[in-house]
């Protein structure tokens, strides 16, 4: 098993009586679903539907009151806090972040979940293995868990080469919509939930299937183009690259344009490299080059 620290991530704690219900009006995820051993991937929305952070929930079991953490990206915490106060009002609810006081790890390659801290499965794709939210030293924790410590770009090879996205890196915060994110194939939305900021826009682009750009995977043919190079078909920007480990990467595509490139016979390129879509396994999208989709197209 691999464990990595992973620096760039950090947590927000929402605790108290209404915690649960406070967060259950403001994110894409049901909270009625989450448990100490089930988390719940989800973002806090603008109005427009637009994603401000996403998150992984845990539940920490709180005796009094619910007891909340937010494995959210560090940048965003203090930015998150403020956002979730502004809704908050009267609400009986503590929200605070904690990032200097904890660390947030990744286990992966058949890990055991452990008992000490708060860990729990990444509830995006199981391949992703397991999380640790800890005030342990990362190289105890991992030895704790019999993990062999290595570096977080190890964990950023193994997130690409499943092609799943990464805030920041892979998409703009404040600018895509959850289906850009691949949240919706990602257990990040609950379209039978009820109400949260922003659920008209993102329930109107998945009963219309509206959404036309999405975060894919890609083969690199060549040399890795760096984070926002524009992704071409015979000159024709279709889209940009995000992160990229090896010859693996994540591409911000427009997909109708990326099938019609295919269609002609065009290759795609990025700089001076090729690049070619991988659909993931997890895809139920209609997937650009497939000459029949397997899945009812979300986007």
């Amino acid at each position: 098993m691999k464990a990595a620290l992973l620096p760039d991530r950090g947590v927000v704690k929402v605790t108290g009586s209404e915690a649960r219900k406070l967060l259950n009006g403001l994110v894409t995820s049901d909270l009625g679903k989450v448990t100490p051993t089930r988390p719940a991937f989800a973002a806090l929305l603008t109005p427009q539907g637009k994603i401000i952070a996403d998150f992984i929930i845990v539940d920490g079991a709180g005796v009094a009151g619910d007891d909340f953490h937010l494995d959210c990206p560090r940048a965003l915490a203090p930015a998150l806090v403020e956002r979730l106060k502004f809704y908050k009002l009267r609400a009986k609810v503590a929200i605070e972040d904690i990032s200097d006081a904890v660390a947030v790890m990744a286990f992966w390659n058949d890990g055991a979940v452990a008992a000490a801290a708060t860990h729990y499965p990444d509830p995006r794709l199981p391949a992703l293995g397991t999380r640790c939210i800890s005030s342990s030293p990362p190289a105890q924790a991992a030895a704790a868990r019999g993990a062999e410590l290595v570096d977080a770009a190890a964990y950023e090879a193994h997130r690409i080469a499943l092609g799943v996205p990464a805030g920041g890196l892979d998409f703009i915060y404040g600018d895509a919509f959850p289906h850009e994110a691949d949240m919706d194939q990602l257990a990040g939305v609950d379209f039978d939930k009820g109400c949260f900021v922003g659920q008209e826009v993102v329930s109107r682009m998945e009963h219309r299937g509206s959404a036309r750009t999405r975060v894919v995977p890609v083969a690199l043919g060549g040399a890795a183009p760096p984070p926002g190079a524009a992704v071409t078909a015979d000159g024709k920007t279709v889209g940009v690259m995000g992160s990229s480990a090896g010859s693996r990467g994540l591409a911000a595509l427009r997909l109708d344009r990326v099938a019609e490139a295919l269609a002609s016979g065009l290759r795609l390129r990025a700089q001076e490299t090729e690049v070619r879509l991988v659909k993931p396994a997890w895809a139920r999208f209609a997937f650009p080059g497939e000459a029949t989709p397997n899945a009812k197209a979300a986007g």
